[in-house]
């Protein structure tokens, strides 16, 4: 394993004032993660602390003594640790499997063309209770045909030298150039939750004939469940632009991050039935039967993605901000926790300790000749 040395210090950066989450959409907009603005002012709802008084007070994690444990990943996505494995997605069609110092990379043999839009391929990945015995997991993933551009959740094989698609959950999922979602969870409750993105059409999120700019809630079977909040429909919340992180604290209550339009990303405590205003609100804008985030980014931008919970506080991904930042519910402060590795994409909660991946292999970071990297973060 290679170690490296952290800031003691958490820094703000300046940069940050000049990148925004997203520029409004057009045919020439390449998505939430890579549009920039001028510089300005942080907006009023957000707290964030820098230097050392911003040091992390969940001292139970040691951000000082980073590990690298595995190199040379393509476009990594999402995290789920299985057993001793890790597992990680790649945008290209591939599943890493990582145990210790070994590393193997599996191809997944999908019944569709993967689309290369910006922000699509293979991304949400899950594991039911039952892998041991079936092998199958739970996959999220875009894919192109004469009739666009499409997502798919479906199940997916591990084989001897290969994943393969084996049964669909839900089809048809419009997709688009970018704002596709992604995220797959499933929730203390074993139903299975599916971000999905506006796809840059932006009243969908306002349809609720739509599956688009919504939080997906199903069976693991891909049925409705009975206790879903609107009658023969899979939505569990709607009106979100591109919601792409979800986690459950100690009380079972859910919390989601969103990109926001030019700046505004979010923390939403997440409501069955809710609607959380996009494209109509954002930021501290108000409108009745519309709930408010409970932190955004004002004029910054986080373009926040994975997240996971640990002893208290909510960890979350960082993409332009380049960052994974730490989310105090009480406080409703937030604050960068680790930096120095460029874009990260998934953070993953363990007993263990904090695994985080970064995303500088994606056409949109900087990456050096080692990356992009599986890091973790143990517990002090």
């Amino acid at each position: 394993m290679v170690k490296k040395k952290l800031f003691s210090g958490l820094i703000l950066s300046l940069v940050f004032g000049l990148i925004a989450c997203d520029q409004q959409e057009s045919p020439n907009n390449s998505g939430s993660e890579e549009q920039e603005q001028p510089q300005s002012e942080q907006g009023k709802d957000v707290s964030e602390q820098s230097g050392e008084e911003g040091a992390s007070e969940n001292a139970s994690l040691n951000f000082n003594n980073v590990e690298t444990l595995a190199e040379d990943l393509n476009v990594p996505w999402e995290l789920v640790k299985e057993g001793e494995d890790i597992y990680i997605s790649e945008r290209t069609g591939a599943i890493v499997k990582v145990n210790g110092n070994n590393l193997e990379r599996k191809e997944v043999r999908l019944k569709e063309n993967l689309a290369d839009e910006p922000e699509a391929g293979l991304l949400g990945l899950a594991f039911p209770a039952d892998f041991q015995e079936t092998q199958e997991a739970i996959a999220y993933y875009t894919y192109a045909e004469q009739q666009g551009v499409f997502q798919r959740v479906a199940f997916i094989q591990e084989q001897e030298g290969q994943w393969v698609e084996k049964e669909t959950l839900l089809d048809n999922i419009p997709g688009g150039n970018v704002h596709h979602g992604g995220r797959l969870e499933i929730g203390p409750d074993d139903k299975l939750y599916v971000t999905v993105g506006d796809a840059t059409n932006r009243s969908a999120a306002q349809n609720r004939d739509s599956l688009s700019g919504s939080v997906l809630r199903m069976n693991l079977d891909g049925t409705i469940p009975e206790d879903n909040p609107f009658e023969d429909s899979l939505i569990y919340t709607w009106g979100h632009r591109n919601p792409q992180g979800l986690a459950w604290d100690e009380q079972e209550v859910l919390f989601a991050t969103e990109h926001g339009n030019q700046a505004h990303d979010e923390i939403n405590k997440l409501s069955a039935g809710s609607n959380y205003g996009w494209p109509e609100i954002q930021g501290d804008e108000q409108m009745d039967g519309m709930e408010q985030p409970v932190l955004h980014s004002g004029e910054e931008t986080w373009a926040p993605s994975g997240m996971d919970y640990f002893n208290g506080r909510f960890y979350f991904a960082s993409l332009r901000g380049e960052a994974l930042r730490e989310f105090h519910p009480e406080e409703n402060s937030q604050q960068v926790v680790l930096e120095g590795f460029g874009r990260i994409r998934d953070v993953l909660a363990t007993d263990e300790g904090l695994y985080v991946v970064t995303n500088n292999t994606d056409g949109r970071g900087n990456p050096d000749e080692k990356d992009d990297r599986l890091l973790f973060v143990p517990r002090s």
